[in-house]
């Protein structure tokens, strides 16, 4: 049997510190990307053979990258053993682990992808797993808070579909545009369409070519996510709009989603800047964590209406 569980602050602002690295971190592997950097140096894992070269040109970015993301790695381990010795929850533990084992295999992904010179599959996937990273350190970072720990009695996730169920197709969407948009960055199709909301001055192209089926994909894509954070956001409003721990997110959500359309507009409109591309990448990722809070948050604070009441709270949102 696991011991009570208690808020250790500590630990909590730890968690804080290693999601806001790893924030930072996916800002500067978009920066990568967006400056063409990708290849700047051509080894792995040494950088020209050195441990530290001379930061010129793209070389700035790439090795950038690559030392922010070894400091994001050894924070994680402080992390994974902080929770290890310290957490009660084996389920937050195990949480921990994930995270570690996630950013060991973000980082022979990412050397697997210089190695073989920038293979599509592999560089959406070393995308895939950076955002799934993120979120186990932002779940991380959500159960060990006072607020979660100090969570009041569920109430009932009444409605249709039940809330619970909309916040999860929600994160699931999300998820699923971020893999088209960097399938998009991948491919060089960030303009196979160069004009926006229209495409080539119409609501659908009179021809189709492969970038171009990318950027439809993507721009598709898009409708879909904002109709399911629409939806959820209607439904935490009128259903449970007293409930701060479930309303602040949601509006959080919603302020993000239009921010991130605007850059993914301004993309287009800039022909490919850096820093609105750049920023999409970051924003797409806070659209991804916040609703993965929602989601959690619900779980944690809304009661099923089925007849399986036998789990708990916690080990349910887990």
């Amino acid at each position: 049997m696991s011991a009570p569980e208690s808020f250790r602050p500590g630990l909590h602002r730890y968690a804080v510190v290693v999601a806001c690295a790893t924030a930072a971190l996916l800002f500067v592997g978009g920066l990568v990307t967006s400056t063409g950097s990708a290849l700047s140096v051509p080894d792995w894992p040494l950088s020209y053979g050195k441990v530290f070269p001379a930061m010129t040109g793209g070389v700035l970015f790439e090795h950038g990258h690559r030392m922010a993301a070894a400091t994001v790695g050894v924070l994680t381990i402080v992390l994974a053993v902080w929770l290890w010795r310290a957490e009660p929850r084996r389920w937050v533990r195990r949480l921990g682990a994930a995270a570690l084992a996630a950013v060991v295999l973000q980082g022979v992904l990412g050397g697997v992808t210089v190695l073989l010179k920038l293979p599509v599959a592999v560089s959406v996937g070393h995308a895939g797993l950076a955002e799934i990273f993120f979120c186990l350190t932002v779940a991380i970072a959500l159960v060990t808070s006072r607020s979660w720990l100090d969570a009041p009695p569920q109430v009932p996730d009444a409605g249709s579909p039940s809330l619970r169920t909309l916040t999860r197709v929600t994160v699931a969407a999300v998820y699923l545009q971020i893999l088209a948009g960097a399938l998009v960055r991948h491919t060089g199709s960030g303009l196979a369409i160069p004009d926006f909301p229209l495409a080539f001055g119409r609501l659908w192209p009179a021809s189709l070519s492969t970038p171009v089926a990318y950027q439809l994909v993507h721009r598709g894509g898009a409708l879909l996510v904002a109709a399911c954070v629409m939806w959820t956001i209607a439904a935490v409003m009128r259903r449970h709009a007293g409930v701060v721990a479930l309303r602040r997110p949601a509006l959080l959500l919603v302020l993000l989603l239009a921010w991130q359309v605007y850059l993914g507009a301004a993309i287009i409109w800039t022909r490919r800047a850096v820093m609105p591309t750049t920023a999409h990448v970051l924003s797409g990722a806070l659209v991804l964590a916040t609703s993965l809070v929602l989601a959690l948050r619900a779980g944690r604070l809304l009661a099923p209406l089925s007849s399986d009441r036998s789990s708990s709270p916690a080990s349910t949102a887990a």
